[in-house]
């Protein structure tokens, strides 16, 4: 019998399963399981990036509070908007656009970065987007501090009522997509790395549409035909993302429709996320 003959009655090799639905939920839930390791390494990346500073992680809230507080003061004058009202506005808006820029901008090369942990270390891919969104969540919840801050400063508790608990469920949103962002970007840029450039200069036209620093009802407030102008502002994504969270915690009237297009982008995202796992998850290995 020569190599390259084998019996008839030699067992079937099994087949791969690599590429399965059945190995891609795999790697979500173990990587899950061990959250004691991407939840150490989260806080760790954050220590380590204040290592030596006697302020530590509260220099992430100084430096979001600095900037919210020029912007805010600038762009109120500009837009001859009362200060009360639109520092905590711009306040909120630029901590929930940080946490979705950076979502973007860091998980387009989440596997990138850790390319010696996952060639040396045996873990589930997933655990790399676990530890960048706990990360991305410790920074929002530094910067949540500013708004509570904004809360007894302006007097907003007057405005709030029980709706505020709004923005829980919202903020979870934002996190849930900020999971599927990052696996589905992160495998597409290791495997293309032009792709982070791209969404480099995507996330700076998005910034410059969403109302972040600019509020719609400064255009409605003029009257006549600005206020189409302003309703087109609603066709970026990332508005809706804003208003779910901002809304809310301004104790401003809910958008019904701004949830529902969240809702389901979120959905559309994990699908997305889910085939990507399915069909490139075991050759991130090899890109990196």
């Amino acid at each position: 019998m020569t190599a390259d003959e084998t019996p008839a009655d030699a067992p079937a090799l099994p087949a791969s399963d690599s590429q399965s639905f059945r190995r891609a939920f795999k790697d979500l839930r173990d990587g899950f399981a061990q959250r004691e390791l991407w939840l150490q390494l989260g806080w760790q990346d954050i220590k380590q990036r204040y290592r030596r500073s006697v302020l530590g992680p509260f220099w992430i809230t100084i430096a979001t509070g600095v900037q919210a507080a020029a912007m805010g003061v600038l762009y109120s004058a500009l837009l001859h908007q009362p200060m009360r009202y639109y520092l905590p506005y711009v306040t909120i808006g630029l901590i929930v656009w940080n946490a979705i820029q950076n979502s973007i901008l860091e998980g387009s090369e989440v596997f990138i970065a850790n390319e010696g942990l996952i060639k040396q270390l045996p873990s589930a891919l997933s655990v790399h987007v676990y530890r960048l969104v706990w990360r991305q969540f410790l920074f929002f919840a530094h910067n949540a501090a500013i708004y509570l801050v904004m809360v007894v400063a302006f007097g907003l508790w007057r405005n709030l009522s029980w709706t505020c608990l709004l923005a829980i469920p919202g903020i979870l949103l934002v996190f849930a997509n900020s999971m599927w962002v990052s696996l589905v970007f992160g495998i597409l840029a290791t495997r293309y790395r032009d792709i982070a450039p791209i969404l480099s200069s995507t996330t700076l036209m998005l910034f410059v549409l969403t109302p972040v620093m600019w509020s719609t009802k400064a255009l409605e407030d003029r009257g006549g035909s600005v206020s189409e102008r302003a309703r087109l502002v609603q066709i970026v994504p990332t508005y809706h993302y804003l208003e779910i969270v901002r809304a809310p915690l301004l104790g401003e009237h809910i958008v019904l429709h701004s949830w529902l297009l969240v809702l389901t982008i979120t959905v559309v995202g994990w699908i997305a996320a889910i085939l990507a796992m399915k069909q490139f998850r075991s050759r991130v290995p090899y890109w990196v």
